[in-house]
This record gives C-alpha cells, structure tokens and sequence, in this order.
C-alpha cells in the first residue's frame, strides 16, 4: 500500500488557489483510477487500486502549516512508514507547469512539506512537485500562494496535473529513480517530460 498526500488548505476559500495544486493532483488521480475521495478525519481520502499497487489517495488534511501531524497519525492509521509516502505540492521555485519528482531533502522553505518532516522525524519520503513560479516583484509570497489561479495559469497548470498523475504511477510501479529520470527534465528534452 501506499498514501499518496496532496497538500493545501481545506475549504472553499482556498480550493482554487496556487497552494492547493497538490490536492488539484489527488483529484485527478483518483478520476483516472476510479477512486471515490470521501470526507473522513478532516480530509478527503479514498483507497483503490492502480493495476496492482493498492493506494489510498488523501487531501486537504488541514491547514497547510500544520500538515504533518495529521499525515504522521494517518500513516500509523493505515500501518505504514514514510517509506510508503509519496507527497504531492506546489512549488515557488519552479516556473509555472514544470514538474519535479524527489526522493529526500529539505523543506525548500515550503511550510507544509516543514511541517511533514518535523512530524515524521524524517524527509526520506517521495515528492511530486508542481511548480507556481515567484510572485511579482514586492509581492509577497505567502499572499501570492493563496490567491486564485487565473483562466490563463489555468491553461499551462491543466497539462502539467495530468503529467504529475503520470509521474504518480511512474513512481508507484517503476520506482521514484525511474519517475526522475522521465520527469525532471524540460519539455522537449530527449526521453523527459517537463
């Protein structure tokens, strides 16, 4: 089994905003596999199959600051370790659309993925990225993530969630070396994609 997480903000408010491109991931993964998202324990999670690899698909756990607890008690829940967990969220120092997958390493200044590491005692576990770009110059960051998505970042973020679903089951079947190798590199580069 494992726990595929997208990370945000929970409730209306914050559904459509560039924070939120993690569960916008989950979302999709789980129209693709078929899998039902359901309230429970302040997220929405759902559990299934993609070909033989059982998941269980989770979103929105609760605030973004304070994700990892709540990741951390889910993990114990479902009997599994970091080593199963993959993390799906935005990203301020990828331009709009790229994607990047890894496997360890620091928090980046992300306060989610933070606080995930803090929880865990460990940043030995898979991540999706999804890049949002820099704000405006004298734009505050923390303002930026949390405003809407535009009609036109829509059009550039749309291609991008379906490649990070693509990434997603890469990882789950050939492994997250495999899914680095397809998916950290630009569009248009021999054997990647974005």
């Amino acid at each position: 089994m494992r726990l595929l997480v997208g990370l945000g903000n929970p409730g209306q408010a914050y559904a459509r905003t560039r924070h939120n491109v993690g569960m916008w991931v989950i979302e999709r993964a789980a129209a693709r596999w078929a899998i039902s998202l359901k309230p429970r324990h302040a997220a929405r999670i759902g559990t299934g199959r993609h070909g033989s690899e059982p998941v269980t698909l989770a979103g929105l756990l609760d605030w973004m600051n304070v994700t990892g607890p709540p990741l951390k008690g889910l993990l114990r829940e479902l009997n599994l370790t970091p080593n199963d967990l993959i993390v799906i969220h935005d990203d301020l120092d990828l331009e709009p659309g790229r994607l990047r997958v890894k496997s360890d390493g620091g928090h980046g200044g992300h306060n989610g993925v933070r606080s995930v590491i803090e929880a865990l005692g460990t940043s030995r576990f898979v991540r999706v990225k999804i890049g949002i770009g820099r704000p405006a110059p004298g734009q505050n960051p923390a303002d930026y993530v949390l405003e809407p998505v535009t009609a036109d970042e829509m059009r550039v973020f749309d291609p991008c969630l379906e490649r990070a679903v693509d990434a997603l089951e890469c990882v789950l079947h050939r492994g997250a070396a495999a899914a680095m190798n397809r998916f950290n590199v630009r569009e248009g580069k021999e054997g990647g994609e974005s």
